[in-house]
């Protein structure tokens, strides 16, 4: 029997004549910058690529009402609307608005929980973006009691 440590140091072997043939990225990146790096809910959507957002019953939003720790704001976004891309948790008053960005294939049910930092009481989106590029929304104020982006 292998021991833990054993495959352990057999993986890093081979991860290190992997990298030195060239098989390995050199760079893997997970995210879109630039909507990370947007400012305000319509930058972020649009760096996406989606459009102005519309208001939609088949989106949902799970956040608290009242949040005592602005550090730990558990937040959750599901939909039932056919052909989504990316479902996106955004907070309005943060220093960069978006929150999470959660990739959806056909085979992935389109519902996904997370926790959030908010330094201030702010308006919460969840939106559905669907392979046609349109984005939809729900939308829930969260009031801080206690701030958590450095407060």
């Amino acid at each position: 029997m292998q021991t833990r440590r054993q495959t352990l140091k057999h993986s890093a072997a081979v991860a290190g004549l992997l990298a030195t043939a060239g098989l390995l990225p050199q760079q893997a990146l997970a995210f879109n910058k630039g909507a990370f790096d947007a400012k305000s809910l319509n930058d972020a959507l649009k760096a996406l690529g989606s459009g102005a957002p519309t208001e939609s019953k088949d989106v949902t939003l799970t956040a608290p009402d009242i949040a005592e720790n602005g550090a730990v704001v558990p937040l959750a976004v599901a939909s039932s609307l056919p052909n989504i891309k990316h479902l996106v948790l955004l907070v309005e008053k943060n220093p960069n608005a978006l929150v999470a960005v959660f990739n959806v294939t056909p085979e992935v049910e389109p519902s996904f929980a997370t926790r959030s930092k908010m330094g201030q009481s702010s308006d919460v989106y969840a939106v559905a973006i669907t392979a046609d590029g349109k984005a939809h929304y729900a939308k829930k104020e969260v009031k801080v009691t206690l701030g958590g982006c450095g407060g």
